[in-house]
């Protein structure tokens, strides 16, 4: 069906979680809604408090520009403005657009009558990054354990961070996390390429099936698991490491304080060892 058609039946009243009809209208072709207004708010007083904190920072390089969390002596209590109390204010503000943009997409979903997938997807980011700026920092008790907002400084507090537990890479749901984004790299990558190999046959070959795909993988690897299935997959895979990878970080501090290769220990320790 051709967009056009399908606009007059997408742009109908209804579907709306907070509003009602008062905030359910388009802006050209992107729906609103009341979440779209706050992801509004939120965005550009987060992007206007990042630039204040830059223009107080003294540079404007784009790579040294850094708002940093409060120091660990303010515990959990809101800092003064400039000593981490803007930090806390962007916090707030990212949560309050990410939040707003997931609920944005429900509405969609509604008024499509497609099921929640994206949105629960797109909560799985959200999920991470709260576990790095909320969840973990309350968990060691203080603010000050959140990264900043910076490309050089936040590179320095993930590397302080994993050399802070001696080599991270031996920490297991950090292992189980590289494995889901390698893993769907790769099979993405594969699904990417068998779909264009298909839909770009030589000059005068007809375009390729699904079945064609399909025997692709059966001759190769033994099984397809469908064009359905491959997707189904890909979102697993993809869910799969956001979540172990807010999984690895969480628990370095609240519930492993010693350098990660000693975690290890258990297994020299097996009878089949001895």
């Amino acid at each position: 069906m051709a967009m056009l058609s399908f606009e007059r039946k997408y742009r109908v009243r209804g579907g709306t979680l907070v509003g009602g009809d008062l905030f359910d209208f388009w802006v050209g072709p992107l729906y609103v809604g009341f979440f779209g207004v706050t992801t509004l708010f939120f965005s550009l007083v987060g992007t206007g408090l990042i630039l204040w904190g830059a223009a107080k920072g003294g540079t404007w390089n784009l790579w040294q520009i850094s708002i940093a969390p409060p120091d660990l002596k303010y515990g959990l209590k809101m800092a003064p403005l400039m000593a981490g109390g803007l930090w806390q204010l962007i916090t707030i503000c990212a949560i309050g657009a990410f939040c707003s943009w997931a609920l944005r997409e429900v509405e969609i979903c509604r008024k499509l009558g497609m099921d929640y997938h994206v949105p629960v997807a797109f909560s799985m980011a959200i999920f991470a990054y709260v576990t790095l700026v909320v969840i973990r920092p309350v968990l060691l008790g203080a603010w000050g354990h959140g990264f900043p907002y910076g490309i050089y400084s936040h590179l320095d507090w993930v590397s302080n961070v994993g050399y802070q537990y001696l080599h991270f890479h031996y920490n297991p749901a950090h292992m189980i996390a590289v494995s889901f984004f390698f893993t769907t790299t790769f099979a993405l990558a594969l699904h990417g390429s068998l779909v264009l190999s298909a839909v770009n046959p030589q000059e005068g070959e007809p375009v390729k099936t699904p079945e064609h795909e399909n025997t692709f993988f059966r001759d190769t690897l033994g099984y397809s698991i469908g064009t359905l299935g491959i997707h189904r997959l890909g979102l697993f895979l993809a869910l799969s490491a956001g979540f172990w990878s807010a999984v690895c970080i969480v628990i370095s501090g609240p519930f492993w304080t010693r350098g990660w290769p000693e975690w290890w220990s258990w297994w020299l320790d097996l009878p089949v060892w001895r």
